[in-house]
């Protein structure tokens, strides 16, 4: 049986940040506008694994959240192709013969203005617009975002979550970082000193803020993602120097509120570096710079609302 007539965007699409949205928001408009299917396709694991693994970046997100993500912004299908050494062989035309046309129906292709593809990313916009002639699907191509001063991509946004630069990582993906995982025990800690945190388990290979305190928004996630308006919290990321800690954990406390999550999945965005990690000389001395942080926490939230 053949695919359905579609129109696609091709990308890692990492973070689906605004260069991503806009390669999208053309690519639904296109489907919309003919009648045909908007398809994201996307690669994981991401192909620097396989290709070049002592440069294999940090993702921003799972692919899971990938996905739900494109879905938000118009996609109707979202298509994962394992990136595997077979894939990675196939010449620029069979590319194109097996992956667009014959397995996603392609009748038209959004793709970024250095889109390259097949073996040794042989192939260039040019010859995917001389693919599509001969295959019978038009080409779109999608300069650059500029924001911020800068060109928006995922490496840029990586950089700046790992250096804690979270309102610029906000510019380039159009909304906040966000990270998300499930709330498990800690050592209770934070409960006996009045500030019960929740433990946020996140998933191995993801890039994560530089550590320090943060302000942001705790949501829990549901099947459809993460739920209602969010609770402002804090959110310190790193080791706890104050306790010798040893683990990096990612812990929000939540403000004004003090639900049950354990065992629950929550989201949390990362919206203001409020300040470093420190090292306390006693837990009371922590305890009164974390009041502080909460403070300062419900200013920079009430600023940006």
């Amino acid at each position: 049986m053949s695919a359905p007539a579609s129109v696609v965007t091709i990308g890692n699409l990492d973070g689906v940040h605004l260069g991503h949205q806009r390669l999208v928001g053309r690519a639904v408009g296109l489907a919309r506008e003919h009648g045909l299917r908007a398809v994201a396709l996307t690669f994981d694991p991401h192909p620097a694994t396989l290709l070049r693994p002592e440069r294999a970046p940090l993702l921003l997100q799972p692919i899971e959240e990938r996905s739900a993500l494109l879905r938000s912004h118009g996609i109707d299908h979202v298509e994962v192709v394992a990136f595997d050494r077979e894939l990675a062989a196939l010449e620029p035309d069979a590319f194109v013969t097996r992956i667009l046309v014959e397995r996603l129906g392609a009748r038209h292709v959004v793709v970024g203005e250095n889109f390259r593809y097949g073996r040794g990313a042989a192939g260039d916009v040019a010859a995917l617009e001389r693919a599509g002639s001969a295959a019978g699907f038009g080409v779109t191509r999608v300069g650059l975002v500029v924001a911020g001063g800068v060109p928006v991509s995922s490496t840029a946004v990586r950089e700046a979550v790992a250096s804690g630069e979270v309102e610029r990582a906000t510019t380039l993906l159009g909304r906040p970082f966000s990270l998300a995982g499930e709330v498990v025990a800690g050592d209770g800690r934070g409960r006996t000193i009045g500030v019960p945190t929740a433990n946020v388990a996140y998933g191995a290979g993801l890039v994560l803020p530089a550590d320090g305190v943060y302000a942001g928004h705790a949501r829990v996630v549901g099947a459809s993602g993460p739920e209602g308006p969010g609770a402002a919290c804090v959110i310190n990321v790193g080791h706890r120097p104050t306790f010798d800690g040893r683990t990096r954990t990612v812990e929000a406390h939540l403000l004004d509120v003090e639900p049950d999550l354990y065992g629950q999945r929550l989201s949390v965005t990362f919206e203001h570096r409020l300040r470093g990690e420190q090292r306390f000389d006693s837990a009371q001395a922590l305890v009164e710079r974390i009041r502080a942080d909460v403070a300062l926490a419900r200013t920079r939230l009430s600023e940006g609302a």
